[in-house]
């Protein structure tokens, strides 16, 4: 059957129109994270409710990682520890911890450094040694990294919790998931490390 020009212009119009939102809705760009709650579990495929309430499907590498989130005190966080914060810059210029993450000793050296986040607009994560803790009850945090520091302010609302070894019964449906993601050989969105919050908590980074 043959269109005529017309008609396969506005055929091709049409196509280029629709194609990128089905992209949008159906890709994850490579080097990406997944926040969201578990909605599946078939062998290595998650199906994902991401917090814009869409659907990611991902299939878990052969050599995943798995990490547990689970609250901790306060009283944790203390001088020599190796932390990471995610902070974001207040209206007065303070940079705001939404959440602090003491790392297990052996943890030591993850991630160092500050870098742009993407937990919310305009955040942050800062990863170093908790070298100096002041201001009124000791919400001022300083976290020293190769090559700067950074002081951020806990308010009542920042999150604190650390890293415990995760197990495969903690991938299962309705539980909170961070996953850093690629993009595998055969094209497939591939998570490599996902983090899961323990007991119903979602992962505050």
């Amino acid at each position: 059957m043959k269109f005529s020009s017309p008609l396969l212009a506005s055929l091709c119009l049409l196509a280029a129109l629709l194609l990128p939102r089905f992209e949008a809705a159906n890709a994850q760009p490579a080097g990406s994270r997944v926040r969201g709650t578990i909605e599946s579990v078939n062998g290595q495929i998650l199906i994902v409710k991401a917090r814009d309430g869409t659907n990611v499907v991902m299939r878990m590498a052969g050599n995943v990682r798995l990490t547990g989130v689970v609250p901790i005190s306060r009283d944790e966080i203390k001088v020599g520890a190796y932390i990471g914060v995610t902070s974001v810059r207040a209206e007065d210029g303070a940079d705001q911890a939404t959440e602090v993450h003491v790392f297990p000793e052996a943890m030591r050296g993850t991630g160092e450094g500050s870098q742009p986040w993407d937990s919310a607009p305009n955040s942050t994560m800062t990863n170093g040694a908790l070298t100096k803790i002041a201001g009124h009850e000791g919400q001022v945090l300083t976290v020293t990294y190769k090559g700067g520091a950074k002081q951020v302010v806990l308010t009542p609302q920042t999150v604190v919790v650390t890293f415990v070894p995760g197990e495969r019964g903690d991938i299962r449906v309705g539980a909170h998931i961070i996953a850093a993601t690629g993009r595998a050989a055969d094209g497939a969105l591939e998570a490599t490390r996902i983090s899961v919050g323990r007991d119903g908590l979602t992962p505050p980074m």
